[in-house]
């Protein structure tokens, strides 16, 4: 090869090879201004640092921004799942959507957070909102029950497990309240019988009712003495039915939100875990 060919094919060589850093290439991505003049190079590797993602998580959860707290929490556990800020990422993650009314996803984060850190101290608190996901999500007698049937499970398992601990009280509170709906919706499927005149059937579900939920107020008050009245052959009158179109409705037993139903979370303010 003539020596002006070389000397050709080498300045060729340097101007393909210095292309990626002339024009970033994998290096960095460089932003130019209007004139061309470089403002800022950054590199691929310069993220967000976990605990700086994690404090303006907190800063937006704090002042009730949870759509664009839960953004960062989840930057975290995507980009630094191992990190020393995740475990706190992911429990707040699970409490930003329990504040946006996303049950069922709170829920499942708060599962699996207790899946993951079984001995964290902060289980209490994660059982305690679990059972508050289902609480909540409690609808009319008329409707599928299994809303209080899963808190009650759930409220039972922190008072098993963490008999003593900051949210036994309120979890004893709440899984009387969601028994008594559960009382009551069960005498809803009685009422549904004695309209329909199946006597035999509301006097096997008054006995189930009386078992399951001897303690409820409407067992003691109204299913013992109906009970007895049909086992004396008895069918009740049309007036036992003027108190039933409202009955649960009129009885303060579900707290509207944010009545005693704010997540107990004073080890939080602190942030950590």
């Amino acid at each position: 090869m003539q020596r002006p060919q070389l000397l050709i094919l080498c300045v060729i060589s340097v101007v393909v090879f210095s292309g990626c850093s002339l024009f970033g290439g994998d290096s960095g991505n460089t932003e130019i201004d209007g004139d061309g003049n470089v403002v800022q190079e950054k590199n691929s590797s310069d993220e967000v640092p976990a605990k700086e993602l994690l404090e303006e998580g907190m800063d937006d959860y704090r002042v009730g921004k949870y759509f664009t707290a839960v953004n960062s929490f989840e930057e975290i556990l995507n980009r630094y799942p191992f990190s020393p800020e995740a475990p706190l990422a992911e429990l707040k993650a699970a409490d930003c959507y329990f504040h946006m009314d996303k049950f069922d996803e709170a829920r499942s984060l708060y599962e699996a957070f207790e899946n993951a850190h079984p001995t964290n101290e902060s289980i209490p608190y994660v059982m305690f909102q679990k059972g508050m996901c289902s609480y909540r999500q409690i609808d009319r007698i008329d409707r599928d029950p299994s809303g209080a049937e899963q808190a009650v499970a759930s409220f039972r398992q922190l008072l098993g497990a963490f008999p003593e601990s900051t949210y036994s009280p309120a979890a004893r509170e709440k899984m009387a309240i969601a028994r008594e709906f559960l009382a009551r919706h069960e005498f809803f499927v009685v009422r549904f019988y004695l309209r329909t005149e199946k006597y035999r059937q509301a006097a096997a579900r008054l006995k189930y009712m009386i078992a399951a939920y001897p303690e409820a107020e409407i067992t003691t008050k109204k299913a013992v003495p109906l009970l007895d009245q049909l086992n004396r052959g008895e069918k009740p009158n049309r007036g036992f039915f003027s108190f039933l179109p409202n009955i649960f409705d009129e009885e303060d037993y579900l707290p509207e939100e944010g009545a005693a139903d704010a997540p107990i979370d004073a080890e939080l303010r602190g942030e950590t875990l």
